[in-house]
């Protein structure tokens, strides 16, 4: 079999600073976020060349995201600087300079990440050959199974006390209603 040749897939890199107002302006309040990150798209995919003007080729950092919404739907930013980066057919755009709040909010989720990254390393340390995890595996299966039949015979008793109560109560004779009852009242 031969191995298929992968070409360099040629990288393109540009800064913009995107106006925003003029897009946004045009429609109601209630829809400008929206609006906003559209024309960033719209933006991108006209000066960066895409064929077809597709805009589901642009993908847009979350933290460029989550700036156009900083301020609610209804007044998104004026412009916005953004760094995007061409690959292939497919464009992916970040801003270009992240505000204080972001950068803290960032440096918090890599820490966090980073965590878990470690938390699973130890875990993979911990795990212990197959032997003896079959052997616990079939041991809990076991008690597993003591456990069911001492609920089921726990139930037992305690459906014929219910049925020696009816019987005491009722004089001797147990009561069968006169016709079925309806299955959500029944519960």
């Amino acid at each position: 079999m031969a191995k298929k040749k992968t070409e360099p897939v040629e990288k393109i890199e540009r800064e913009y600073i995107i106006p925003l107002r003029n897009k946004w302006k045009k429609v109601p309040r209630y829809k400008r976020a929206n609006k906003a990150i559209k024309a960033i798209k719209e933006f991108l995919v006209r000066h960066m060349g895409v064929r077809d003007r597709d805009l589901d080729k642009v993908k847009l950092d979350k933290y460029l995201n989550e700036f156009v919404w900083t301020r609610g739907i209804r007044k998104p930013p004026i412009k916005i600087k953004v760094r995007a980066i061409k690959e292939g057919d497919f464009i992916r755009a970040e801003l270009f300079e992240m505000p204080e709040k972001m950068k803290f909010k960032q440096a918090r989720l890599e820490k966090i990440e980073k965590k878990a990254a470690e938390m699973g390393k130890k875990r993979k340390k911990e795990e212990k050959p197959e032997e003896k995890i079959e052997g616990k595996i079939e041991e809990e299966k076991k008690e597993e199974e003591k456990e069911k039949a001492k609920a089921g015979e726990e139930v037992g008793k305690e459906v014929g006390k219910a049925a020696a109560k009816q019987v005491k109560h009722s004089g001797g004779k147990i009561k069968q209603p006169k016709r079925q009852q309806r299955k959500a009242l029944a519960k």
